[in-house]
């Protein structure tokens, strides 16, 4: 119904915009990523999900196309309410999730706020192939690549390193050496943490 708004930024906050669209103000719920995106400028367009339900109309806003996409697609399983999709998209980048969706990485969004273990299962089960497709993803080089980085993370975990802090630099590790084998992920990380 509302496919964007553009207009005058009047309030910015981590988790809301109000946008001054011709003398309306629309209040509009926004991830920590789309927060990072919007610059600091009068004018501003983001890209809108309405969700209509009997008490409350609510806008949904993002920076980009490709986020409000995955947002609609983390909405489409069941468990997932709006408010939980905005969740994973302000824990984790939008890439993140579809790369651990589609190599089937419940760790990572297992470690999102409020995501059980069932419900990560479920959403990789559910939208898996529907992301493979429209991404156009290798399944194999990235369950390879996850596979070395949970092995790690793992290992870390057992020699005593709290998991969300050796998550970032593992994952800082994996971004500059897509190849590193477990070992070096480990001795790597030892370095930095």
């Amino acid at each position: 119904m509302i496919a964007h708004l553009q207009g005058k930024l009047v309030e910015k906050n981590p988790t809301e915009v109000i946008i001054d669209c011709g003398g309306v103000g629309y209040q509009v719920n926004i991830s920590l990523h789309t927060f990072s995106l919007i610059p600091n400028v009068e004018n501003i367009k983001l890209y809108t999900h309405l969700q209509i339900k009997e008490d409350a109309h609510t806008l949904f806003g993002f920076a980009e196309k490709s986020e409000r996409e995955i947002f609609r697609m983390l909405l489409s399983v069941s468990g997932i309410g709006a408010n939980i999709a905005r969740t994973m998209l302000s824990s984790i980048e939008p890439r993140q999730i579809i790369n651990a969706i589609a190599s089937g990485d419940v760790g990572v969004i297992q470690s999102i706020k409020g995501i059980g273990n069932k419900t990560a299962q479920r959403v990789i089960l559910d939208l898996k192939e529907k992301v493979l497709k429209l991404y156009d993803l290798d399944e194999v080089s990235v369950v390879q690549n996850n596979t070395n980085r949970d092995e790690a993370l793992s290992a870390l975990e057992v020699l005593g390193f709290v998991r969300k802090t050796s998550e970032k630099v593992v994952e800082k590790i994996v971004k500059e050496d897509p190849e590193a084998t477990v070992e070096t992920i480990i001795k790597k990380a030892l370095k930095s943490l």
